[in-house]
């Protein structure tokens, strides 16, 4: 399955290629009218997204479908996800204490591709107060061992590797295949 997964730039709108892709996985802070011309751009019928710590409350409109805690399978992998990142300032959209992830994904069920904006705790941080990722990532990985975990927020683009789980951190896009 070809996937293109995009993050945390507008601009790639008129960079990203015009090639037939299955599914568009967008790990937040990329507005819905660029998600959907990009989609359109590419032949794409099939969204998955999570949002990210400056897009809207709005809900995704169709036919993007929001992965925040949400489990769904397609085409024989299970995907879900978890919007937004740390609670780095007093109000927001999509901010998060680190024990409140925790308590949110403290009995959530394993997944092939986990996708999220923030990434696992020391795991592609950047050294500032805005950019640290969720030690519950961390210990959901541990736990479940997802074959996948891909995150924006990080403005990078690089892999690791956690537990046998492959960290994908993207910023722009990046066209990934998964095994059917």
């Amino acid at each position: 399955m070809t996937s293109l997964i995009i993050a945390d730039d507008d601009a790639i709108e008129r960079q990203v290629p015009e090639v037939p892709v299955d599914v568009i996985i967008s790990c937040g802070d990329i507005a819905d009218s660029v998600i959907l011309r990009i989609a359109q751009r590419c032949g794409c019928k099939k969204i998955f997204a999570v949002k990210g710590n400056h897009d809207s409350s709005a809900s995704f409109p169709a036919p993007i479908h929001d992965l925040h805690l949400n489990r769904v399978k397609f085409r024989g992998l299970w995907l879900a996800g978890f919007c937004g990142s740390w609670k780095y300032k007093p109000r927001g959209n999509y901010l998060f204490e680190q024990d409140e992830v925790e308590s949110l994904l403290s009995g959530f069920p394993a997944v092939d591709v986990f996708v999220a904006h923030n990434s696992p705790r020391l795991i592609h941080d950047k050294d500032d107060e805005v950019h640290h990722g969720f030690t519950a990532f961390n210990s959901y990985i541990t736990r479940m061992q997802p074959r996948w975990f891909i995150h924006g927020h990080q403005h990078t683009n690089i892999e690791s590797t956690l537990e046998g789980t492959k960290i994908v951190g993207i910023f722009g896009y990046r066209f990934l295949v998964f095994p059917d």
